[in-house]
């Protein structure tokens, strides 16, 4: 099973941000990372997970781990309602990213997820690399 590792870092919020992959089979490590002039940290968590779910569109079940609770909950329990309710909250707001979550669940859709939340800043090897890429693409904005 592939796994991955995803990071969204922004220098400001809104500001320069990066965000970052890394995936590994368990022989191969691959890391990916970018970034953008003006966003914010969700953003960049989003297209974290978008960018890493693209590249591993060959694999049928990948385990993803992202320190951001709004991904994850994003994708394992609002999303349901946000889509039923024409991509509205529960207060009837519009959905903030709604761009990115629709291309989220159209990625989500073809790939098996097994989603795992990992604490931030903890020592976990490919969390503290994705968050070291994230923050050095960030700062190429600067």
């Amino acid at each position: 099973m592939l796994k991955i590792w995803t990071d969204g870092s922004c220098l400001g919020n809104p500001g320069p941000g990066g965000w970052a992959f890394v995936a590994t089979d368990g022989k191969n490590v691959a890391e990916r990372s970018g970034g953008e002039k003006n966003t914010t940290n969700n953003k960049m968590e989003l297209t974290a997970v978008i960018r890493a779910l693209s590249a591993a569109r060959h694999h049928s079940d990948v385990e993803l781990h992202t320190d951001s609770q709004y991904v994850k909950n994003g994708m394992e329990s609002w999303i349901k309602n946000w889509k039923r309710n024409n991509w509205k909250t529960a207060d009837k707001k519009p959905v903030k990213n709604q761009e990115l979550w629709i291309q989220l669940d159209q990625l989500a859709s073809q790939i098996k997820i097994h989603w795992h939340w990992v604490k931030g800043h903890a020592g976990e090897e490919f969390n503290e690399r994705c968050d070291e890429l994230a923050r050095t693409a960030a700062e190429r904005f600067k």
